[in-house]
């Protein structure tokens, strides 16, 4: 009998899980709370879940950043925007046959374990019943605002929320965090500010994003080999960084000495140099619309974004089988896509890449959940799989920052490796 599976999500993750579960004569019903194909990558998406603002592109350069099977056009940008994504998952989505498999505007209200199989139930009343789910909702929809922000009496948003820099014009304007969405939304909007701030609470190591004349992940490729120890990898990339924006400290921010996820801007250091950024260290105390810094400057600003990251959630599955652990980001998953104690429920993207392309590995993670499924990768037991997501905690705080913002990191290297040892178990016990 074929079996059924439902998949929560049409943007990357659910149409490439779509992709491989077909081919192994899986039948899925894709269902997507927007209108469109693409997810987060989606403008002004009507699932009201899209942080995409006007101006977004791609880190990570196209040539690396597409499903294996399936490359960007030989014209296309070296790092698409929005648009171009978007335009990608839908020729990908045509190309394996998979829109006809969507359902738009359908918004999942509960998934219920049931006798082996599993309880959809949608906004709109219905239920229905399949063989299997997998989770690929994103962990980018529910903002987590800074704390000291209840005291500010300006105009406050997270970026979730931003689009444009028209409402800035003319303003002073305080960004929060410097990671990918603050640094691009601080270079977004410093060209009709009066002014913009930065705050950086943490060393950051701000990247070219271009090398040579090349994207960076080329130059970077050529010589973080697999076998260097992360300490040389991390000195490869600080010394390149000199190389081209000097040092931190000179623009504000602060050099990390540990393992932190890397960071590339392509005007960031020059919109600094041409004082219309500002960088200054983590917020102290916040009154009104005066905000002091840790460094005993203070200021005063109109509006306030927040780029602090999300919160991991997955609303639609009771607490008592959702893997999000309480109070953090953290999914308790085996190899990041198996729910340890319920065969059949699985779950795709929940992973922030160091140093790689999240489409490659959702490829990846969605070539493993069709394995597990047919069988071609035995299922572990609940044991051996509580052990492993243990162990990778315990890896992942001695190699990354104590904080929310690395809860979800993965090492490309060393996940693919993990996959790779599953696959070589199961080949070794039918030899047997």
């Amino acid at each position: 009998m074929t079996l059924h599976f439902a998949i929560i999500g049409a943007g990357a993750g659910g149409l490439c899980a779509a992709k491989h579960l077909t081919a192994q004569g899986i039948d899925v019903t894709i269902f997507e709370a927007g209108s469109r194909v693409g997810g987060l990558w989606v403008y002004n998406n009507d699932s009201g879940m899209s942080p995409a603002y006007k101006s977004l592109h791609i880190n990570s350069e196209a040539k690396v950043s597409s499903f294996e099977d399936f490359p960007f056009p030989d014209d296309a940008p070296l790092y698409p925007d929005h648009a171009e994504m978007c335009r990608y998952f839908e020729r990908y989505a045509a190309h394996f046959d998979l829109t006809r498999r969507i359902r738009f505007s359908s918004r999942i209200l509960s998934v219920t374990p049931i006798n082996g199989k599993f309880g959809v139930a949608f906004e709109n009343g219905a239920t229905e019943i399949f063989d299997g789910v997998v989770v690929a909702s994103g962990h980018q929809s529910v903002p987590r605002h800074p704390p000291q922000i209840e005291g500010y009496g300006g105009d406050y948003i997270h970026a979730h929320t931003y689009r444009v820099p028209t409402p800035y014009a003319d303003k002073r304007v305080l960004v929060i965090g410097p990671g990918n969405s603050g640094v691009d939304i601080a270079a977004d909007i410093c060209t009709v500010t009066a002014h913009t701030v930065l705050s950086a609470r943490s060393p950051v190591l701000i990247m070219p994003r271009m090398m040579f004349g090349v994207p960076n992940s080329r130059t970077l490729s050529k010589l973080e080999r697999s076998f260097l120890p992360w300490r040389v990898r991390v000195w490869i990339r600080t010394t390149l960084t000199r190389f081209f924006h000097g040092r931190m400290e000179q623009w504000g921010f602060r050099t990390p000495k540990t393992r932190t996820h890397p960071i590339s801007h392509p005007t960031l250091i020059s919109q600094i140099a041409w004082g219309r950024v500002t960088v200054k260290p983590g917020i102290a105390a916040i009154e009104g619309k005066e905000i002091r810094f840790t460094d005993g400057s203070a200021d005063t600003f109109d509006a306030v974004i927040a780029a602090t990251g999300y919160n991991t959630a997955i609303p639609f599955l009771p607490d008592e089988i959702s893997p999000v652990e309480s109070e953090t980001t953290h999914v308790a998953l085996y190899n990041r896509v198996a729910h340890p104690r319920i065969d059949g429920l699985y779950f795709i993207g929940f992973f922030d890449v160091t140093g790689g392309s999240n489409i490659r590995m959702m490829d990846d993670q969605a070539e493993y959940i069709a394995a597990l499924v047919t069988g071609a990768v035995k299922r572990r037991s609940e044991n051996e799989m509580l052990s492993a997501i243990e162990e990778e905690r315990v890896w992942a705080a001695r190699q990354f920052p104590d904080s929310p913002r690395y809860g979800l990191e993965l090492d490309p290297r060393r996940y693919r490796k993990r996959l790779a040892l599953d696959y070589a178990r199961n080949n070794a016990k039918r030899s047997a």
